[in-house]
């Protein structure tokens, strides 16, 4: 066998002759390839070139409104219930109430008031309606911010059905006691 080889190696280029002889043929081309088609026009999306940070600006916006809301919501939830706790209880607040006792001597009953006067509860007592027996009673103090504002009540019960009800002082979510002696009442001791 000898050492070189009829076959030129595969990485060898060939190139064709640019000459032409006059008898070649042209190639025939596919029918498929010189038909027009008819393309349906066919919408193209238009893209859109917002920054990232537009995109989120109205949803930022919104939260920013909706804070507001909140916020002017509780300032003004805030408002009408003192409007309406000064249309019913006044300033200072007072709340009166009548109630037998047991220490009138009549068929009148004896008037109560209640003041908050700065955050300082004082109960008055007028025994049958008659101011000359009246009687104060020192409740406890209210501390905290507008505690000037805080509404008192009082309620009357009788746990023994005695005819001597004890009076309940009741404000926020506390109620204090004073029990029903001797034609007077006397805070309960702890």
């Amino acid at each position: 066998m000898p050492a070189t080889s009829s076959l030129a190696p595969r990485s060898a280029v060939r190139y064709r002759p640019t000459e032409t002889h006059g008898n070649e043929e042209i190639p025939v081309q596919r029918a498929s390839r010189t038909a027009t088609l008819a393309h349906k026009d066919i919408p193209q999306r238009k893209k859109k070139h917002l920054l990232p940070a537009v995109r989120w600006l109205p949803i930022g916006f919104g939260m920013v409104i909706m804070l507001a809301v909140v916020v002017l919501g509780q300032l003004v939830s805030g408002w009408i219930t003192i409007a309406l706790d000064d249309l019913h209880y006044g300033r200072p607040r007072t709340f009166q109430v009548d109630a037998f006792v047991g220490h009138e001597s009549g068929t009148m009953p004896s008037h109560f008031l209640a003041l908050n006067l700065h955050g300082h509860i004082e109960i008055i007592e007028l025994p049958g309606g008659d101011p000359a027996h009246a009687r104060m009673y020192v409740g406890p103090q209210i501390y905290g911010s507008g505690a000037e504002l805080v509404p008192v009540t009082l309620r009357f019960v009788d746990p023994n059905d005695t005819g001597h009800p004890d009076m309940l002082v009741l404000f926020q979510n506390s109620q204090v006691v004073f029990h029903n002696r001797q034609n007077s009442f006397q805070a309960a001791t702890p």
